[in-house]
């Protein structure tokens, strides 16, 4: 049987957390923000998302800025957060969204049409922005559930019944009625209280957690065992002419990074690059040196990588040129500024 709401909203409206939209003066939630803050945490924490939620509405102060912004300013604002899909979809779905007069859909399955706006980020903006009785499920929400209802089932398999259960917890009026509120105060108990760690005597639903009662809350959501990652290598190559300029080039716009900027390099692969052969692949014959090596860790794959530097007086290769002291405004993912760092460290 799922909690009484009030408990919780009763809990929220004592506790209220600063979200990354209400740090600007708005009495309501705009869609704007709401969107924009789910789309830039997802798989990413609070704490990263803030100063990045705050740089792009000073660069993109409304979604029609934003959709009018050319996309490699778009990505170079994105550059450190990762998962880089997520700003080619955002550029994407603001321009769909100016071109619809700059107003966000408010029903659910027409959020779900726009890019990179899948089942959760439409029913949180539809929850928080619009104040629609639904329940976003994140992962936050999940381990919730998978306490207040004791599912032992290991996730990911566990996912479609952890919805399920979650889907039954605003069904009374108060939760109904305060969806917004609702929403925000699940996504802080699982932020803030039931957390891996729970903090079970804090919790405003305790007395209601099946887990807590048979002390096995901290054991869930069960997991399924990790598989190893596998390892890719490669080398990149920081190029840089006598006037200061240093070879870069665009990824292509799919895949992997997509869009992004990076130093030249090989193709990333299973086995390493001998310097030999890294230096026959080089975008241009050097004298190279060894800078150092890079371990970069993604989602499904740990890479390293060799990075070499080299002066030249001209540059002769594919890609285009721009000043060693402007690459902060260039779209570089961490895994390159990783790169840069080693081959240009900053001055003391």
């Amino acid at each position: 049987m799922a909690p009484p709401p009030a408990a919780l909203l009763a809990w929220y409206d004592r506790n209220r957390r600063r979200m990354p939209w209400r740090a600007l003066p708005c009495e309501t939630a705009n869609p704007y923000y709401v969107w924009l803050s789910e789309i830039m945490l997802q798989q990413t924490i609070v704490a990263a998302v803030v100063p990045y939620f705050d740089r792009f509405l000073n660069l993109f102060p409304t979604v029609e800025a934003l959709a009018a912004a050319d996309q490699n300013a778009v990505m170079a604002a994105w550059a450190g957060l990762g998962y880089y899909a997520r700003a080619r979809n955002l550029h994407a779905c603001a321009q769909q969204i100016a071109a619809n007069g700059g107003k966000f859909p408010r029903k659910i399955e027409e959020l779900r049409t726009l890019p990179g706006i899948g089942p959760y980020t439409a029913n949180a903006i539809a929850a928080i922005a619009f104040n629609h009785p639904v329940v976003p499920v994140d992962g936050n929400v999940e381990r919730i559930a998978a306490r207040l209802f004791s599912i032992e089932t290991p996730v990911p398999a566990a996912k479609p019944a952890l919805a399920a259960a979650a889907a039954t917890l605003n069904h009374a009026p108060e939760a109904q009625t305060r969806a917004a509120d609702f929403a925000q105060a699940l996504f802080d108990l699982g932020a803030t209280v039931c957390t891996s760690r729970p903090l079970c005597g804090q919790c405003p639903w305790s007395i209601h957690c099946a887990a807590h009662h048979a002390g096995i809350a901290e054991s869930l959501p069960r997991r399924a065992p990790k598989k190893t990652r596998p390892t890719r290598h490669g080398a990149h190559f920081w190029l840089q002419d006598a006037s200061g300029q240093v070879l870069l080039r665009r990824r292509p716009p799919s895949g992997l990074l997509g869009g992004m900027t990076e130093l030249p390099g090989t193709d990333w692969r299973a086995t390493p690059f001998p310097v030999h052969e890294a230096h026959l692949l080089a975008p241009m014959p050097a004298t190279w040196r060894q800078a150092g090596k890079v371990h970069h860790v993604f989602t499904h794959f740990e890479l390293f990588l060799d990075v070499y530097a080299a002066t030249v007086p001209a540059i002769a290769a594919p890609g285009f040129l721009r000043p060693a002291t402007a690459l902060h405004a260039e779209a570089l993912p961490s895994v390159m500024r990783k790169c840069v760092a080693l081959a240009h460290p900053a001055p003391a």
